[in-house]
């Protein structure tokens, strides 16, 4: 199994909260109440989007330097 490693941002919300992005998958874009659940979302998003990639049989990015 490869294994992927992204850079992924959290941005903090007036409201409260994280807005997640990756860089190098723009498609993702989530949300946590709290960091550490904002960081299962990227998680969760990124699976997501590789299992959906390979399904499809579409590039997967690398990496985000």
């Amino acid at each position: 199994m490869k294994v992927y490693n992204y850079s992924v941002v959290f941005e903090p919300v007036d409201e409260g909260g994280y807005n997640v992005i990756v860089p190098a998958i723009p498609e993702i874009c989530t949300f946590g109440d709290t960091l550490e659940e904002a960081k299962a979302m990227a998680t969760d998003a990124i699976r997501c989007y590789i299992e959906s990639a390979l399904i499809a049989k579409e590039p997967i990015p690398e990496h985000y330097a």
